[in-house]
């Protein structure tokens, strides 16, 4: 912990809740790196599968760092901070995410919507024929997240919190959490499941799958540690409470 204190400090150094130039520069730049990693794992695969998987992941990443710095806060003070990148993090992942799917739509099923469900044209019988289930399925999940990312970025605003009410706001805000959830399960389906298949030579596995398979887990068990955390202080803060209440007047 002390460690985790010590780094976070210079970052923020920098992080203030009216420098939104310097929180989307940091975004941008951490987000750019990532793209640059990622597409630098994928080099060897065609440009249309190395780009849209960079900039999904990319998408990804970002999103889990938004879901993951709130439990963060809570287990270290320090971390703070850092709560107000969350809404530049989704900003920045809705962008990614954007690009991920026109690189779809134009490279892979060539702007055909049918496509994009898992349909292919059947000559002969001069019609679409379901050919990939689980592609249509996986897509719609993606389509979802990518609805819901859009609409929690539009509304990542002080104009969209008076409009809404902080309440409402914070409600449709927590919608990053299906938003995570929808993502999670797009990416695996593709990660672990599409390139499976008996009449055609399967690829390579993708060398990310461990990473995000730990991402997945890391996210969990610090929501959960965060949540354990915050029910036990609440406990303790309730028994002393009770306990200064109860206590004995004296003669």
């Amino acid at each position: 912990m002390t460690f985790v204190k010590k780094l976070l400090v210079p970052i923020q150094i920098h992080i203030g809740t009216r420098n939104t130039a310097v929180r989307h520069l940091l975004v941008a730049a951490l987000g750019l790196s990532l793209l640059g990693v990622f597409a630098a794992v994928h080099s060897t695969w065609s440009p249309m599968h190395r780009w849209n998987r960079s900039f999904g992941d990319a998408a990804m990443v970002l999103v889990a760092l938004s879901v993951g710095i709130g439990p963060l806060a809570r287990l270290l003070r320090s971390a703070t901070r850092l709560l107000a990148l969350r809404r530049e993090l989704g900003i920045w992942a809705c962008l990614y995410a954007v690009v991920h799917t026109a690189i779809v739509l134009v490279g892979w099923v060539e702007y055909d919507l049918m496509r994009l469900f898992g349909f292919e044209w059947h000559p002969e019988l001069q019609a679409y024929v379901m050919f990939q289930q689980g592609f249509s399925l996986a897509n719609a999940v993606g389509l979802s997240a990518l609805l819901l990312v859009i609409l929690l970025a539009a509304t990542s605003s002080n104009l969209a919190m008076r409009r809404l009410g902080v309440s409402g706001w914070k409600f449709l805000q927590m919608g990053v959490l299906p938003l995570w959830w929808l993502t999670v399960a797009h990416a695996g389906y593709f990660l672990f499941i599409h390139f499976l298949s008996f009449h055609r030579a399967v690829p390579d596995p993708n060398p990310l799958r461990p990473w995000f398979a730990g991402l997945v887990v890391m996210v969990l068990l610090l929501r959960w540690i965060a949540y354990i955390a915050t029910v036990r202080a609440k406990g303790r803060a309730v028994r002393g409470s009770a306990g200064t209440i109860q206590a004995p007047l004296g003669p």
